[in-house]
Formats: C-alpha cells, structure tokens, sequence
C-alpha cells in the first residue's frame, strides 16, 4: 500500500522540525528521525548514518554561527514519503562580520512516518527532477 501524505503533514513536521534545531531544541528535532537515518550532502561531502551522527553534526554546524537563519521556501509532498525543500539560508558564522546566503535543496525520503534519508543539493533543478524520480519509482514500487 502507497504511503500518501497530505502536504501540510510531511511539509509541516519538517517545519516544525528545522524551526526547532535553529532554536537550539535538538531533541524536538531529532524526533522525526528513524534510527539509522542518513544525512548527505554530496557538494560538501558529508554523510552521516545512525540519528546520533546526524545530531552531532547538526550541533556543530549551527554552533558554527553566531546567527542563522533558513526560510523554507518551498516544501512540496510529492507523494510516496518523498518530501521536497528549497531553503534559503542567511547565516554569519562565528567571529566573522560576512554571511553566508545560499539555497539549498534537501529530499527528504520518509518511511513509517520517519525520516530515513535527506539528500541536500545545490542545483535545485536537477534534485527536484531527482526527488520527482524517486517518487515515481516509489509509486511504482507500491511502497
């Protein structure tokens, strides 16, 4: 049976859940993590497995600035857990007066209600056409 998520479901947890991490509440985040979730982002080579990993990681990436903020600009539920995000991220790292602006895409594949896997992309094109593939794959699959 296809797991079908209404938008806001999917696009909301998400929300709720990178709103707490940029508030510091990383317990409240790491909830809609499966255990043995990956986190990738290829473009700046990391890869973490097990939710032990990926909080690690996020605590020292948002320790890494003194502000940081991220507008999700777009959140899409494409349907057969496979959720798809544009942010949008202002951030002054620590001791420095620049920003960092960039946007990123992140798929965000979600099995049992739980995120497994998010992939975070530079080229948004290219990974909406990829998290769009996934879907489909998925829907095929009858996942």
């Amino acid at each position: 049976m296809s797991e079908q998520y209404t938008t806001p479901d999917l696009v909301e947890r998400w929300r709720h859940a990178a709103e707490a991490a940029y508030r510091g509440d990383l317990d409240a985040t790491m909830g809609i993590f499966a255990p043995d979730a990956v986190w990738e982002v290829q473009p700046l080579g990391i890869s973490h497995r097990g939710a032990p990993a990926i909080r690690s990681f996020l605590e020292e990436w948002l320790g890494s600035y003194e502000s940081y903020e991220d507008d999700q600009e777009e959140g899409l539920d494409l349907g057969n857990g496979v959720l798809f995000v544009v942010s949008r991220l202002d951030a002054r790292p620590v001791g420095s007066p620049g920003r960092v602006q960039e946007r990123w895409s992140f798929t965000v594949l979600w099995v049992a209600g739980m995120v497994a896997r998010v992939t975070g992309r530079y080229d948004i094109n290219e990974a909406r056409a990829d998290a769009e593939r996934l879907a489909e794959e998925r829907a095929q699959a009858d996942v």
